[in-house]
């Protein structure tokens, strides 16, 4: 009996560990696949803005369509963004059932969106974009950093990621409690993309910050950015939703999300920001950046600057004279000598101050006026302003300094090593390891850190000596059953309590084995499925650079490689830093004597992928590899959204790619080139159409 006891024991653990070996290898390839495709948006988003700094335009119409290609979301002036989203002139029918809102927002408000939006109503377009000038309104006077205390509540409540799944915030409500005066709320970021209800997440979110300003506080994630959101979804769902009104909503939101904090304090002790932290991280500078003047983060670094350059030098170029004369008058400008004369006493700094602020704006104004280049945005008096006003001795920080310190904090991710280094697998951000972390809680005498951005299977985790906490609330993220979704609760002693859940009905019917593998061992789980299709659907798309990294391998030509130069040759290709060795039995079926014919193994990969798709193969893999990149092009050229690409919208675009790739063509080879793409003869180019012309010019190679 007792030997007996011991074989159960060793075979059950062997057992175990061999089941959380599969879990830790299906979490890689979801984690590996959705950081390269973080990278590639921000290669893309690179590469758009490369074409952009050295483009010249030939006119003031196409300087103003490639402003405006990648920056539609730019800061606009209080009045222009009022007479766009102008709502009080958009009618609500009797015939709409659905929920209504008047302002100021009350408790019974927002329980009616609750209730409204789980019988799957939509609220009427004039009560979004009030909602969302409301909001605005609210955030513009909110700090960067939120300060909030215990004292005040009996404990505070921190969510993290919910990517569009409206299931996880009422399950959150539903445990936990609606916001209220005695129940505070943070949420961490990334509100919205990839899932479905990203809009009603932030109506329910945004209702509730202006019912209760002091209980609710959002961060800011990196998913609040919209060149992010024309990749993963939100754009996309909200021009479905709303057809007629969806432009005017988008264009709000965009400038909404640039006035979210950037992160929250509680009782001074415990930081909470939606990505992490880098060697540079500096909270004094974080409270003081202008945060709305970065609508987007993605946005190169340098692009703004070199655009305004060039302006100058065509300015300079055509009226060169003029601008010499205007310095001229400058220099000895009377005006000048006047201000100086009525500058106030050194002593009163504060009075100083504005005193300097108020000349300088005045001699922009100026210069404006004598080039003739207006201002993109009226200086608003705001909270992070204000702060910039009443600090005379505040150091003077580049636009490149204040970038970086967002992105670090929207974008980065801990590391077990010690150090700070660049990420490279998201392609934004960095990593950062404990000694960091000692370091900036030691500065800023704080107890831990909190942060969200990364998906964890049960919901939260600690690392660095648990000094920073993950938490995610998005259960089910790759997969139902993939993971748990978590919320935190901190009381005045600041020590967690966490509570988990599994928001969709499926997977609380899955038993351990369906999740991660039923008793045969060979028999894959309905995770581990989803993920290996997710693999050889990436493998598929690389079959040609496959096919020469395996022929690199196969110097004699016998169509044969060993398993290990396999491994060897598809990290070279996909570099998702898999253990691929661990992964072949679930990707090679048939390898005799530890070789492998590789051709067959393509050949087989394609049938897979062809019995979905009915597509000549070699087409099927370019569609496979490039889509998700041509859907973004796709977007970012139909600048209105309109959800096809008119053109007007083709022409210009033509014109940047054309200056790139040193490219003559006439206006109208342009429009014979646009004519062509226009199968259906209706004046635009919709995506269909646009992933056709893709398809056809492989075909013709």
């Amino acid at each position: 009996a007792f030997k007996a006891a011991v074989l159960i024991q060793r075979w059950y653990r062997r057992y175990v560990a061999r089941l959380e070996m599969r879990r830790r290898c299906t979490w890689r390839i979801f984690q590996s696949i959705e950081y390269a495709c973080e990278q590639d948006q921000i290669k893309l988003h690179n590469f758009f803005s490369y074409l952009m700094d050295h483009f010249t335009p030939s006119s003031s119409k196409e300087r103003d369509f490639i402003s405006r290609m990648l920056i539609s979301g730019e800061s606009v002036k209080e009045a222009e963004l009022e007479k766009y989203c102008d709502y009080e002139s958009m009618e609500v029918p009797d015939s709409y059932t659905g929920p209504r809102l008047s302002f100021p927002l009350l408790p019974d408000h927002a329980t009616a969106l609750l209730e409204a939006f789980k019988q799957k109503q939509q609220l009427h377009a004039r009560y979004v974009l009030n909602l969302l000038h409301e909001t605005r309104k609210h955030l513009k006077q909110l700090p960067n950093i939120s300060h909030i205390s215990t004292c005040y509540s009996e404990e505070v409540t921190v969510c993290g990621d919910l990517h569009g799944q409206l299931d996880d915030l009422f399950l959150i409500f539903y445990k936990n409690g609606l916001p209220s005066p005695s129940k505070t709320y943070v949420f961490n970021g990334d509100f919205v993309d990839r899932g479905k209800q990203s809009l009603e997440i932030l109506i329910v979110l945004f209702t509730f910050l202006l019912v209760y300003p002091n209980e609710v506080h959002l961060n800011r994630g990196n998913h609040e950015d919209h060149m992010v959101n024309l990749r993963y979804g939100f754009t996309k769902e909200v021009m479905q939703k709303y057809k007629v009104h969806g432009r005017k909503i988008l264009k709000m939101i965009q400038n909404v999300f640039c006035w979210l904090p950037l992160g929250t304090l509680i009782d001074e002790k415990v930081l909470i920001i939606h990505g992490g932290i880098s060697d540079t991280t500096d909270l004094d500078m974080l409270e003081k950046i202008q945060r709305h003047k970065f609508t987007s983060v993605l946005r190169g670094k340098k692009r703004k600057e070199s655009n305004r350059n060039v302006e100058i030098q065509e300015i300079n170029g055509e009226a060169k004279a003029e601008a010499s004369a205007a310095e001229q008058d400058a220099t000895t400008s009377p005006c000048l000598q006047s201000r100086a004369a009525q500058a106030p006493s050194m002593a009163n700094r504060l009075e100083f101050s504005r005193w300097v602020r108020q000349t300088v704006q005045e001699q922009i104004e100026r210069c404006r006026r004598l080039v003739d280049v207006s201002e993109s945005e009226e200086e608003e008096l705001t909270y992070s302003s204000l702060v910039s006003m009443t600090d005379p001795d505040a150091p003077c920080w580049t636009r490149q300094e204040e970038w970086k310190q967002i992105l670090d904090i929207l974008w980065s991710d801990p590391m077990p090593q010690e150090g700070c280094r660049e990420n490279t697998v998201r392609g934004g951000g960095c990593y950062f390891g404990p000694d960091v972390t000692a370091k900036i809680l030691e500065k800023y005498h704080l107890q831990f850190l909190i942060r969200s951005h990364e998906c964890k299977q049960e919901g939260y985790e600690f690392c660095h000596n648990r000094k920073v906490l993950t938490i995610f609330s998005a259960s089910n993220y790759y997969e139902i059953g993939s993971n748990r979704g978590a919320y935190v609760k901190l009381g005045p002693d600041l020590v967690p309590h966490f509570v988990q859940y599994q928001a969709n009905k499926t997977a609380h019917t899955l038993t351990m084995t369906q999740r991660q593998g039923s008793a045969p061992f060979s028999e894959i789980s309905r995770v581990e499925e989803s993920a290996f299709r997710a693999l050889r659907e990436k493998l598929f798309a690389h079959t040609s650079a496959l096919s020469s990294a395996f022929k690199a391998y196969d110097k004699d030509g016998t169509g044969r490689i060993t398993l290990s130069n396999w491994a060897t040759a598809v990290e070279s290709v996909l570099r998702l830093g898999l253990p691929w060795r661990m992964l072949r039995p679930q990707l090679v079926r048939s390898a005799a004597d530890g070789v492998l014919e590789y051709q067959a193994w393509l050949d087989d990969l394609a049938m897979e992928q062809r019995s979905r798709e009915h597509i000549q193969s070699g087409l099927l893999e370019v569609i496979y590899r490039n889509r998700s990149n041509l859907e973004t092009i796709f977007r970012i050229i139909d600048r209105d959204h309109s959800g096809f690409i008119s053109f007007e919208e083709f022409y210009q675009t033509w014109k940047l790619f054309s200056s790139h790739m040193n490219i003559e063509l006439t206006d109208d080879g342009i429009s014979d080139l646009v004519r062509s793409i226009d199968f259906n003869k209706d004046g635009n180019i919709d995506f269909n159409e646009f992933l056709e012309a893709f398809r056809l010019v492989k075909q013709s190679q």
